[in-house]
């Protein structure tokens, strides 16, 4: 398949490009707008960028191998990235990620038949307060999962709705 950003995308990335005295700061945005674009960053939009911006491929390969936030293959329409560090280890992540799998019908790294998700197991989020918790497609955090509460993200996501952002109190912590 042959890749090709849209002029729109071009116009985008000018724009970012003009922000940096140096074209290398451009990389993580320009790859954005290729993972917009293509849903992914493969080794063949890696050197799309790559040229976009006139900088040596061996370097935006480098910055999007470094980040796991970059899709360097293609995905389901949504990516459930379920944590199962320390935090949410201990408060259940695995049986999350398990039950999760039986619910999909997959396996962690793999995505369902219809392109629809893709489940992951991945390190830290950075939210272990409200272990254990998910993250849709780089974007939402779910926290303080149940099995119930899985059913009905996937229920919802299937149906079309929109995530909302999920409110919860910061835990106070006790002054002596």
């Amino acid at each position: 398949m042959k890749y090709e950003f849209t002029q729109e995308d071009l116009t985008e990335i000018e724009k970012i490009k003009a922000k940096y005295p140096d074209v290398k700061a451009a990389t993580l945005p320009a790859l954005w707008v290729a993972q917009n674009r293509f849903g992914h960053v493969n080794d063949d939009v890696q050197k799309l960028v790559a040229s976009t911006l006139d900088l040596p491929d061996a370097h935006v390969h480098g910055v999007a191998n470094f980040y796991t936030q970059y899709y360097k293959e293609e995905k389901g329409k949504f990516v459930l990235d379920v944590c199962t560090c320390l935090s949410c280890q201990l408060c259940g992540g695995y049986d999350i990620l398990e039950h999760a799998e039986k619910k999909l019908g997959i396996k962690s790294g793999e995505t369902t038949e219809d392109g629809m998700f893709t489940l992951n197991e991945v390190e830290c989020l950075g939210a272990c307060g409200y272990a254990p918790m998910l993250q849709v497609t780089n974007d939402k955090y779910v926290n303080n999962l149940t099995p119930e509460k899985v059913d009905k993200l996937i229920e919802d996501l299937k149906s079309g709705k929109t995530l909302e952002h999920e409110q919860i109190e910061m835990p106070l912590r006790k002054v002596k």
